[in-house]
C-alpha cells in the first residue's frame, strides 16, 4: 500500500528534517511513502488561510480514495491499533492511503466532511512539523507491528 501525507508547509527546522529523512528511511521497508507539500495561506485572515489551505489539499486527493485528517479531536490509536487500522485498509484492497497534515488554524470545514478517519496524536498541540515526524514514527512502528517484529526500537 502506499502511504502519502500531504502537509501544509515545508519543514524549517534542520533537526526536524534529519528525523524525518531517518523515518521516511525506515518506512520504506515497509510502504511506499509519497509526500506532498501544500503552501500555508495568509496568516492575516486565519478562516481564508483555512479555507485555501483545504482547498490545495482537496485537489490533490481522488474521488473514492481514502483519507485520514489528523486533528486534536479525532481518535486517540495506540501503535498496536493503529497497526490493525492500517491493516485493515490494506486488506480492503486500498492502493494509497492520504494522511493530511492541515495547517496551523486547523483543518477548513470542507477537508474535514471529506475525512474518512480523524486520527489524533494527542489532545496536545505540537509544531506541525513535529506532526510530521511523528506520523511517519507511528506509521512505521504500525508495520513493524504488522510483521510481528519489535517495535520498540
Amino acid at each position: 500500500m502506499i502511504v502519502r501525507l500531504i502537509a501544509v508547509d515545508r519543514i524549517r527546522s534542520s533537526y526536524v528534517a534529519a528525523a524525518c529523512d531517518d523515518m521516511r528511511a525506515r518506512l520504506s521497508h515497509y510502504h511506499t511513502y509519497q509526500e506532498i507539500e501544500v503552501r500555508a495561506g495568509d496568516g492575516s485572515n486565519p478562516a481564508a488561510a483555512m479555507r485555501d489551505e483545504g482547498e490545495r489539499i482537496l485537489k490533490h486527493i481522488r474521488a473514492g480514495e481514502p483519507v485520514w485528517v489528523l486533528d486534536r479531536g479525532g481518535t486517540l490509536l495506540s501503535s498496536p491499533q493503529l497497526s490493525s487500522r492500517l491493516e485493515a485498509v490494506a486488506r480492503d484492497g486500498t492502493q494509497r492511503l492520504t494522511l493530511v497534515i492541515a495547517g496551523t488554524y486547523g483543518a477548513a470545514p470542507a477537508l474535514l466532511e471529506r475525512a474518512d478517519f480523524m486520527w489524533s496524536l494527542s489532545p496536545l498541540t505540537f509544531l506541525h512539523e513535529w506532526a510530521r515526524m511523528l506520523v511517519l514514527e507511528q506509521v512505521y512502528r504500525a508495520a513493524k507491528i504488522a510483521r510481528d517484529e519489535p517495535y520498540h526500537d
